[in-house]
């Protein structure tokens, strides 16, 4: 995650270019006379909401993959010996 930092006047000429990167998973500060005074930070209720939904999807698909008789310790030990 990258902090980028903003004036008033350019955090007001370039709202849609800072939703932009905050959207990208960076945060943007808004500064006042060089003090921060806001953070754009991405909306927290909407990752909540897609990591909900992926673990719903891997409780149910779990039975569908399988390593057979394979373990996982059993695959680790099997790849230290190459």
């Amino acid at each position: 995650m990258t902090v980028h930092t903003f004036g008033t006047f350019d955090a007001k000429n370039k709202l849609s270019h800072l939703l932009d990167l905050v959207e990208a998973g960076d945060e943007v500060i808004i500064t006042r006379n060089g003090k921060p005074v806001a953070r754009l930070v991405a909306d927290v209720a909407r990752d909540v909401e897609r990591a909900r939904k992926a673990v719903e999807w891997i409780k149910a698909n779990r039975s569908a993959n399988s390593l057979g008789d394979d373990t996982i310790k059993g695959l680790i030990e099997a790849g230290r010996r190459y």
